[in-house]
């Protein structure tokens, strides 16, 4: 075993999967923007040597190791390459899926195995690998990016979504267990909106028309800050960030009914459009491997997708916010009081 490093600026050491693009890569800087060692992990090598550009301009260290995440042994041996490299593992952040975009009859049982197991699977596999070194030393933080389609499922990504609720399921049996040990390791899940990502291009697609997200569309860096954010907050069991995901889970919650028959009239085109599907699949292969080609961080969305998310503030800041109603409406009783004598 080879000498062990301090973390760079003695800030936190932090793992990645998916960092090769999109919101894992926009987190990858993130984190670099605060001075912390940022372990990369992903399959596609163009897109890896970029992103760890990316975290070295930005301020941070970084250690590239390919990995695909589907498989466990692969994986701790990256978390036990991390730790020879620098002591420890502080944060680790799971990312990394693939999917299919196409109707549930159309994709075929080994594709859904696949995103399973990528999806799936790649974050248990992770969640262990981070705590076998996380444990003994009673600290650390896992934060699982999910979505809201981990409460709510919609049409043409039933692999994915069935992969998010399984995460959503396995997150909640791990965090009471660790309750129950009073240990000191966190688990938290950030759960997104539709992103800015380069993932529309890449999933495999049987559709006619470019997959694209549900409107309104945000960009990587909105769910970066929030998978940060969490990372220093574990306490919270989860965030959600931007407003359709707040809309779509508490609609869900109240009227799951109706709203299976509206995301069944309009999500077929609210997830399509114009144009033939033409980018690399990513499902068996890193969509950069037989291209050479960098995807970063964006998509195609740039020209409507917003950099700012309110509700992720008040998500943030929802104990702020509660005291500060209570006093409001203690002042207005106050008030009304006062005018009745």
């Amino acid at each position: 075993m080879g000498t062990t490093r301090t973390a760079h600026g003695h800030g936190r050491v932090v793992v990645v999967t998916g960092a090769s693009g999109g919101v894992g890569r926009a987190t990858a800087r993130a984190f670099a923007a605060r001075g912390d060692t940022v372990a990369l992990l992903a399959r596609g090598r163009e897109g890896l040597a970029a992103a760890a550009d990316d975290v070295r301009r930005s301020g941070g260290e970084a250690h590239v190791i390919a990995v695909d995440v589907s498989d466990a042994e692969a994986v701790e041996d990256a978390a036990q390459q991390v730790v020879d490299a620098y002591g420890r593992i502080d944060v680790w952040v799971n990312n990394a899926f693939t999917g299919v975009f196409a109707p549930f009859t159309a994709v075929a049982a080994d594709e859904f195995r696949r995103v399973t197991e990528v999806t799936y699977l790649g974050y248990v596999f992770g969640t262990r690998a981070a705590l076998r070194h996380m444990l003994p030393r009673d600290r650390g933080t896992i934060v699982q990016v999910g979505s809201a389609l981990a409460y709510r499922g919609i049409p043409l990504q039933s692999a994915y979504c069935g992969a998010k609720h399984a995460i959503q399921g396995f997150n909640e049996s791990l965090r009471c267990e660790l309750l129950h040990a009073r240990s000191g390791v966190r688990t938290t899940m950030v759960q997104l909106p539709g992103l800015n990502t380069p993932q529309f291009d890449w999933v495999l697609n049987r559709m006619p028309g470019r997959a694209r997200p549900v409107a309104p569309v945000y960009q990587p860096e909105v769910a970066a800050r929030a998978i940060v954010h969490a990372s220093t907050h574990a306490r919270r069991r989860e965030y959600w960030v931007g407003g359709s995901t707040a809309a779509t889970l508490l609609a869900n919650a109240i009227a799951p009914g109706l709203l299976d028959r509206y995301l069944a009239r309009t999500n077929f085109d609210a997830q399509q459009d114009e144009g033939r599907p033409d980018g690399p699949a990513n499902l068996w292969a890193p969509a950069d491997g037989p291209h050479g080609q960098d995807f970063g961080a964006h998509g195609r969305f740039d020209d409507e997708a917003t950099d700012d998310s309110p509700q992720q503030w008040a998500s943030r800041n929802r104990g702020w916010m509660g005291a500060a109603l209570t006093v409001g409406a203690g002042a207005a009783l106050a008030a009304r009081k006062l005018v009745r004598r």
